[in-house]
């Protein structure tokens, strides 16, 4: 896997995050950096003070808070969303982004994973909305996507939505208008044949995972 060299938006949760240099690096130099609440606390582990942090603001540490800058702070203490949703509305509403790289969505408790995989299946925003870690890449497909890929690399798929109709090809083990909901069949550790994966969704969205070599 080749890291993202351009700046790019990235929104930093508070799941689980281990700090590698090149995943270090795409925090450091994105434009802008955003927090989810607790984000910021592995923000100040590297040092990095985000443009923003939203939430309900029970999670970020005093002394991180103080980092950071009160000014900083963008209160949403709405109970029924969490933090991720709220920041995702804000950077795509509020800021206007088109693109955004949210690193710490996945890991620790799992509802909260689950959750956050939900959220991504819902906005379904392709390649405009990645969840990233050191060994992963995660996104949600509606529609029709081509996604690079490196032979050999495991891939899964899944919906939430048993009525989601999925094609794959590139895989060694496609499948051609299939449910692959989490509770009847999906296609866990599959395996890319070819540069290129190509990903079908119909009636909904479909979350594709990327295993890579560590960033």
């Amino acid at each position: 896997m080749t890291p993202m060299t351009s700046p790019r938006p990235v929104l930093v949760a508070n799941g689980p995050i281990r700090w590698t240099r090149d995943l270090a690096a795409i925090a450091t130099t994105a434009e802008p950096l955003l927090a989810a609440d607790g984000g910021a606390n592995h923000l100040a582990r590297i040092g990095q003070r985000p443009m923003a942090v939203i939430g309900d603001l029970d999670s970020i540490k005093r002394g991180v808070r103080a980092f950071v800058g009160e000014d900083r702070m963008v209160p949403r203490p709405d109970q029924d969303r969490t933090d991720l949703d709220k920041a995702l509305d804000y950077s795509f509403s509020e800021l206007g982004l088109v693109h955004l790289t949210v690193i710490g969505a996945t890991g620790g408790r799992l509802d909260h994973a689950s959750g956050n995989l939900g959220l991504l299946a819902r906005e379904a925003r392709g390649e405009d909305l990645v969840f990233l870690g050191a060994d992963s890449r995660i996104l949600a497909v509606s529609g029709e996507l081509v996604l690079d890929a490196e032979p050999g690399e495991t891939w899964s798929f899944f919906a939430f939505d048993p009525a989601v109709r999925v094609t794959l090809a590139g895989v060694r083990w496609p499948i051609e208008n299939t449910a692959i909901d989490l509770a009847g069949r999906p296609s866990i550790s599959n395996e890319a044949v070819a540069d290129k994966v190509a990903v079908r969704a119909d009636g909904g969205a479909v979350v594709v995972m990327r295993q890579f070599r560590e960033l």
